[in-house]
């Protein structure tokens, strides 16, 4: 029997890097997924290659809409909802924290972390009724600096707390949450925005001398959203090469 056979899952940025390789082991695995990003033409070709095991829904993280939308999408079309991947993020600028753009910096905490509260929000109550497991997308920056990223770190140090608390609150409740804190992957967020100088040099950060592939963070994504990990909650989960060793 496949791992997630007659599960419901969303995975929010779920077109492409991390999210869509996420989608797809899932899919793999037996479950239906509501895809859901704001790159319309990405999601649905994705979907369309999937087929009648995914629906594509155009949705906003940092819209509290938008994700009540995705839940009530699973349950509409799925029957109900076991699994909510939280992935959705951006970098936000580069700039030391004086001169941090105050745009920009709501701009990240509004996806990269209230985007994960808001999901969780309406996620919970649905999860409950049947039972599963929420995990929400940090970083390796959830559990150390990085200079010039202060939004983007402290969005994600919030996601990790913000998965703890959660995790503690509903342990009794049927629902495990858990957080996931890749290394630098090899993304389009990754690999468009970069340089080679500065991919050689994130490269030499890592234990392993290279950067991670997103289906290698999707293999521990399955095992949290699978019954494997069955007493695993309030967790934060590195895979990261070795990054967070040094």
């Amino acid at each position: 029997m496949k791992q997630l056979e007659n599960k419901v899952a969303i995975v929010t940025g779920g077109a492409s890097g991390i999210g869509k390789a996420i989608v797809e082991l899932f899919i793999k695995e037996g479950a239906k997924v509501v895809i859901a990003d704001l790159n319309e033409d990405l999601g649905i070709k994705l979907s369309e290659s999937l087929g009648d095991a995914t629906t594509f829904v155009k949705a906003d993280s940092s819209s509290p809409e938008d994700n009540k939308k995705l839940v009530d999408t699973a349950v509409e079309k799925f029957g109900a909802l076991h699994i909510a991947v939280n992935n959705a993020g951006i970098g936000g600028d580069a700039a030391i924290v004086g001169d941090y753009s105050l745009e920009s910096w709501k701009k990240v905490i509004d996806i990269n972390l209230n985007g994960v509260f808001f999901g969780m929000h309406y996620q919970l109550p649905e999860i409950e009724k049947v039972g599963g497991s929420i995990i929400n997308m940090a970083s390796i920056l959830g559990l150390v600096g990085f200079a010039n990223s202060s939004a983007y770190v402290a969005a994600k140090h919030g996601v990790v707390g913000l998965t703890k608390t959660a995790g503690w609150e509903y342990g009794t409740r049927g629902v495990r949450i858990n957080a996931i804190g890749p290394g630098f992957i090899s993304t389009p967020l990754i690999d468009n925005n970069l340089d080679k100088d500065t991919l050689t040099y994130l490269e030499t950060q890592h234990a392993m001398q290279r950067l991670g592939k997103p289906e290698e963070v999707a293999e521990l994504a399955l095992w949290l959203a699978s019954n494997k990990s069955s007493f695993v909650t309030g967790s934060y989960y590195p895979v990261d090469g070795g990054y967070l060793a040094k």
